[in-house]
């Protein structure tokens, strides 16, 4: 087990270093010159080319590529991403507590979505083909088909406006929260929860079941064997959807003014804040990673024939 979670920390490793590269390459192929970006934001009425040779010299660069590259990802990895062109703020004062807003989120989210897409595909599978079962996946399809826009703004004219039951926007208190979450629930538990009813109906068939039954195994017992054999399988889906919200909630947290990395993204692409974007794709980037690799060391962890073939 120590040895697998070795290996997977050191195929992280240069996974991360190829996805910092790009997004450093992708951030300098703009059009826009960062330089000017940065003395337009200061208000400069008349923007020169000493004054741009000036900034350049400032930022860094004028340095060669791949050493702006290299002091851009040390610092990175002490968590300094320089400062925003636009305020001249460090960019983690920025993103710091607009990521743990996100997080917080994101958290509460998945946990509704893990608890419904359990219950709901057990439900379903244990109820194949019958009224119940067609019912929930024909409203699931009605409702992860709506965009997650038009659904939050349905909600906030019928919720907050016609009933003023809940705010629409900030995150004052836990009443902030239900909103957003039910929205993000809604959109994510309605497909997550098939991937668990098709598990659960693989498992149904399996030979062990038959013999459980047949050894006079209350169906209590049964249900729960196959509920935990089925999550071998879904635990990377599960696993990997906690990064998806965390980079999907831009809509979500626009539409209810969500103070999180999604409205934060947001400003800094419309005021072309290279820094601020930089930290946003490579933190998402470092939350796939890192998420793929603790649902792969869960699996094996859960699994004793993969941890009998390391």
């Amino acid at each position: 087990m120590g040895s697998y979670i070795i290996k997977r920390v050191l195929i992280s490793v240069p996974l991360l270093l190829i996805i910092s590269f790009l997004t450093f390459v992708l951030m300098n192929l703009s059009p826009l010159d960062p330089a000017e970006v940065v003395l337009q934001a200061q208000g400069v009425p008349q923007i020169t080319d000493e004054l741009l040779e000036q900034t350049r010299e400032e930022l860094g660069m004028n340095k060669p590529f791949l050493l702006q590259y290299f002091d851009w990802l040390f610092a990175s990895l002490q968590l300094d991403f320089g400062d925003s062109y636009i305020n001249g703020e460090q960019v983690w004062s920025l993103i710091g507590p607009a990521f743990i807003n996100t997080l917080k989120l994101t958290v509460v989210s998945s946990v509704f979505i893990i608890f419904m897409s359990i219950l709901l595909g057990v439900i379903c599978a244990l109820k194949e083909g019958k009224m119940i079962d067609k019912s929930i996946r024909g409203l699931s399809f009605l409702l992860t088909a709506m965009p997650s826009y038009l659904l939050a703004s349905i909600l906030i004219w019928y919720v907050s406006v016609q009933l003023d039951l809940l705010p629409t926007n900030g995150m004052d208190s836990y009443k902030s929260y239900i909103l957003p979450v039910f929205v993000i629930t809604i959109s994510y538990a309605g497909i997550y929860f098939r991937n668990v009813r098709t598990s659960m109906l693989s498992n149904l068939n399996e030979d062990y079941v038959l013999y459980g039954r047949a050894s006079g195994l209350s169906e209590k017992k049964i249900i729960l064997h196959i509920l935990r054999n089925s999550l071998q399988v879904t635990i990377s889906i599960f696993g990997m959807a906690i990064p998806i919200i965390l980079g999907s909630t831009v809509v979500v947290e626009n539409v209810f003014a969500w103070p999180g990395l999604g409205t934060l993204s947001v400003n800094a692409i419309l005021s072309r804040d290279f820094p601020i974007i930089q930290a946003y794709v490579l933190i998402l980037a470092a939350s796939f990673v890192l998420f793929n690799t603790l649902s792969d060391i869960i699996n094996v962890a859960m699994n004793p024939k993969l941890r009998n073939d390391l």
